[in-house]
């Protein structure tokens, strides 16, 4: 099958094929789909509620550098959160950017946008 012919038959309306991550720690590769919707100016719960209601999840730090290098025109230049909570710090959480695709650990209150994704299982 081709890649066109998957996409047609694999992504709905408005969705953004991002490309394959690969699976890490045993668990399996999967294809990683941007919804459509965005939310601007929430903080990372709020974040969270956002991605469940439009049917995903926020994306992983990993994802957001394949979202970063594969679907950067879908992104404003500002910071957006990723799923991930700081391992050190726990009222912070990791947000990256869209204009340089730089990430840093960012308050949990602080405002930022957020996408949602969905993934394929490979």
């Amino acid at each position: 099958m081709s890649k066109e012919q998957w996409i047609k038959e694999n992504l709905k309306n408005g969705e953004s094929y991002a490309g394959i991550i690969l699976g890490k720690d045993g668990a399996p590769d999967h294809h990683l789909i941007l919804l459509p919707g965005k939310a601007e100016s929430v903080s990372f719960e709020d974040a969270k509620i956002f991605a469940v209601k439009t049917g995903g999840e926020l994306p992983t730090r990993r994802e957001l550098s394949l979202l970063f290098a594969n679907l950067k025109e879908e992104f404003q230049p500002n910071w957006y959160w990723s799923s991930e909570q700081h391992a050190a710090y726990s009222d912070y959480a990791w947000g990256q950017v869209f204009d340089d695709g730089g990430q840093h650990g960012i308050t949990k209150s602080a405002e930022l946008r957020a996408r949602a994704v969905r993934r394929i299982a490979i």
